[in-house]
């Protein structure tokens, strides 16, 4: 059986179709694809074996990704070299990548294979520079503090590879896309790969002087640490295993990750977590031999988890037909949509406004920490225009980089936008078609990549476009580490919805026992929010001549200062911004105290600054 994809579309049945390889004629690009298969059956049995749940046209691309995702692991834990050196190997390797993939072709066959499944499959492969690079810093060691800290540098290791999986299955026509309340599932399932790899590799990662867990794991079980460190067995290592196996089970078990889900990609799936969890039993089997080799499940447990998998799997792909790309040979003055350059690691400040106008120097301690914006008016714009309505969302687009320009030279922590509510979904269906086209291209160019500006998505996702959501994770994920301006895009965004999440949450910590519902303070509600870190807002500004809230972030918004603009938002640029900040400089916040100076009356509005004008329709997000 040939290891390089056809370039005809794969049999229902999965198997290869007898018509020749494209790449027949390329020897070593054959080589390249059949060492990546070795490896993985040779390195990782488990990854293979879930490989050979998946067609067989499908199946060279994820050798390929699984190889090189390896190859890399491997530099970095070469301890027969330095750190220094190491790290170095690393980052000459992740250079060589991006050289390459405009050529198509690699001296490595590694990066061979790689590069042609890029280029074939249209994988864009820059999504993965963070998750390499990673590598290159983990050469010093790692330490966490707290779960938090491992959980974000495993999830910012394996979503990337991921990520390129589920794509690689897009593309043969078989989307695996996630609702958004799997997402979280989603993740914790990749907690439980990373969690079950490091406890069976504790033996190997310990020789290496590594321990690759949390400090908070390891603190619940006092002297395991030292035991560790000096490889022995006792009662503290034992307990302290026995808990983390029982939380990587809860991890990989997530019985609602597949639902809905296609049943060949769901089988591969089912399987992966009975091997994970097959494989978690034999850690707790091994008790102080854990210290010494890497422990694996008996042959009789594989194959009774293997055999009805292939079956299932055998079955469902063979109603499946899929694409297989032929390879897309890039011209002399064409590099392959996978060669996207590598993000920058220096970031840029924004370009300066057309008119040369720099920000007003607002002190720190009287600029807002955060501003919200009701970004209304773009129907209305193209409409006095002769537009069409979602004209004016692609102009709104262009005023909102403009916006994000000016929060980043006033220096703003946080600004969150009002993209698309809840209510949008009312509107007529090619308006909301072009709305969500606006924002798909938007995130695809990535406008901010170069800026030091982290992307934040609040909203739900069960009736977004899975392209949209998956663009979304991967700009959330690639810009997490920024510290600069947090963006919070609202998108299927309702403050009544998010309220009535969070009561709902907290209805099942009470009901689960750990909560008592005559004790529960605002802390608490904050606590439940879908984004329990986003900071109440200090400012909220509206544009469109409007003066309502429209159920955006009512909670955060409590005691924020309002400000209305008569303007529409594509006629917005970065100084309606500093003209909105300059005006709360000049309130004075009391939060309910008393002003002061004379009472006010009763009933008089506090805190807000108002434009008058005139009254359109209510829309809520987006006009």
């Amino acid at each position: 059986m040939s290891d390089v994809p056809p370039a005809t579309a794969a049999p229902a049945d999965g198997r290869e179709p007898s018509a020749p390889p494209v790449t027949g004629d390329d020897p070593a690009l054959r080589a390249a694809y059949r060492l990546c298969r070795r490896r993985t059956r040779a390195e990782d049995p488990a990854e293979y074996a879930l490989i050979q749940l998946v067609p067989a046209p499908l199946r060279p691309a994820l050798h390929a990704l699984w190889a090189a995702a390896n190859a890399l692991d491997d530099l970095g834990d070469d301890r027969t070299a330095p750190a220094a050196e190491r790290a170095a190997r690393v980052e000459a390797w992740i250079t060589a990548l991006h050289r390459e993939l405009p050529t198509g072709t690699s001296p490595d066959p590694v990066r061979r294979a790689l590069v042609d499944t890029a280029t074939r499959w249209r994988l864009d492969l820059s999504e993965l520079h963070d998750a390499m690079t990673q590598v290159r810093d983990d050469t010093d060691g790692r330490r966490f503090g707290d779960w938090t800290a491992w959980r974000a540098w495993g999830r910012d290791n394996l979503l990337p590879w991921f990520g390129q999986v589920r794509t690689v299955f897009d593309r043969s026509g078989v989307p695996v896309a996630l609702r958004l309340d799997t997402r979280e599932s989603y993740e914790e399932f990749l907690d439980g790969v990373r969690l079950t790899d490091i406890l069976s590799d504790l033996s190997a990662d310990l020789a290496q002087g590594d321990l690759l867990l949390p400090e908070e794991a390891l603190d619940r079980h006092p002297g395991s640490a030292d035991d560790l460190v000096r490889r022995r067995w006792s009662p503290a290592v034992a307990a302290l295993v026995t808990d983390l196996t029982g939380l990587a089970r809860r991890w990989v078990t997530q019985d609602s990750l597949d639902r809905g889900m296609h049943p060949g990609p769901a089988t591969v799936l089912q399987t992966m977590a009975a091997l994970l969890r097959a494989q978690l039993d034999a850690v707790d089997s091994a008790g102080p031999a854990l210290l010494r080799a890497r422990p694996r499940p008996s042959l009789r447990i594989r194959t009774r988890i293997l055999a009805p998998a292939r079956a299932r799997a055998a079955l469902a792909w063979s109603l499946t037909p899929l694409t297989v790309p032929p390879p897309q040979r890039p011209g002399p003055h064409r590099p392959p949509a996978a060669a996207r350059p590598a993000p920058t690691a220096v970031l840029r400040l924004p370009p300066p406004h057309p008119s040369g106008q720099r920000p007003p120097r607002i002190p720190p301690g009287r600029l807002p920490h955060h501003v919200a914006v009701i970004m209304d008016g773009n129907g209305r714009w193209a409409q006095q225009r002769g537009l069409p309505r979602h004209e004016g969302h692609r102009a709104g687009a262009t005023a909102a980089r403009e916006v994000v320009h000016g929060a980043l030279e006033l220096g703003l922590r946080h600004l969150t936008l009002y993209t698309f509510s809840t209510e949008n979904w009312s509107r007529d269906t090619e308006e909301v078609d072009a709305l969500l086209d606006v924002l798909r291209r938007e995130l695809d160019d990535d406008p901010f990549r170069d800026l030091d500006v982290r992307l934040r998505w609040h909203g739900r996702a069960g009736r977004l476009p899975p392209d949209l959501v998956d663009l979304l994770h991967l700009r959330e994920r690639t810009t997490r580490t920024r510290t600069g301006l947090t963006l919070t895009m609202c998108i299927d965004y309702g403050g009544r919805d998010e309220l009535t999440r969070t009561a709902a949450a907290l209805a099942r910590r009470t009901r689960s026992g750990h909560l008592d519902p005559d004790l529960i303070t605002e802390d608490d509600f904050a606590r439940h929010l879908p984004q329990p870190d986003l900071p109440d807002v200090d400012l909220l500004w509206r544009t469109g001549n409007e003066q309502r809230t429209s159920n955006f972030l009512p909670w955060h918004t409590a005691y924020a200062e309002l400000h209305f603009t008569p303007g529409l938002w594509p006629d917005t640029d970065r100084r309606d911004l500093w003209r909105a900040v300059t005006a709360y400089t000049h309130r004075q916040r009391r939060h309910g105290t008393a002003p002061p100076g004379p009472a006010l009356h009763p009933d008089a509005p506090l805190g807000v600054l108002r434009h008058s004008g005139n009254r359109a329709q209510e829309n809520g997000g987006v006009t």
